[in-house]
């Protein structure tokens, strides 16, 4: 698990959060943001799998 991975997680995390609480408040930005939020946790998160992805690819094509 790359950085970025565990990085996208906590976004999303925080998204979800931002967003519940935005709701329950009333909140429209709050929500919106949120909801933002984990859109670029889940792109992040998506980069990270990409990156384990050419790595493990380059360990592959480096064995004899």
């Amino acid at each position: 698990m790359d950085k970025e991975n565990i990085k996208g997680a906590a976004q999303k995390i925080k998204g979800k959060v931002e967003e519940v609480v935005g709701k329950a408040l009333g909140d429209k930005d709050l929500e919106l943001h949120g909801k933002a939020d984990q859109l670029g946790g889940a792109v992040r998160d998506a980069v990270g799998t990409a990156k384990d992805t050419v790595k493990d690819a380059i360990n592959e094509t480096a064995k004899p």
